[in-house]
């Protein structure tokens, strides 16, 4: 079982950064795949990027690329995102999120976080 609770997010002006931090409980946090989704208003939930357990391979949708980085510190059980360069349209709820790599990517991750507002005015 892991539990994740995510923090880090809040309202911020174009062009600005915030990084999200996603903190897990569980011994096995290390064995997952982990993800950030999000959620604007009246949409979907998106994936944003994923990060294997070692670390190795990340995805990011094309719209974040060059401007977010996924990471993660097994050590402290934390995964981040880093988000630069941000625009309005990256306005949304964003859920950390663990499970097996295919089904983070497949949209069905094991477990979620309770969601963080991020906001980004013009």
């Amino acid at each position: 079982q892991v539990q994740l609770v995510d923090s880090g997010g809040g309202l911020v002006q174009a062009g600005g950064s915030l990084r999200l931090s996603c903190a897990a409980s569980g011994r096995t946090f290390s064995s997952y795949s982990m993800g950030w989704f999000r959620q604007a208003p009246g949409e979907e939930r998106v994936l944003v990027a994923t990060i294997t357990w070692s670390g190795d391979s990340p995805y990011y949708t094309s719209s974040v690329k060059g401007r977010f980085t996924i990471s993660r510190d097994n050590a402290k059980n934390t995964v981040y995102l880093q988000m630069n360069s941000l625009k309005p349209d990256d306005t949304a709820v964003y859920y950390c999120a663990a499970g097996a790599w295919h089904n983070l990517r497949s949209g069905r991750p094991a477990y979620w976080g309770q969601g963080t507002q991020v906001t980004v005015s013009s």
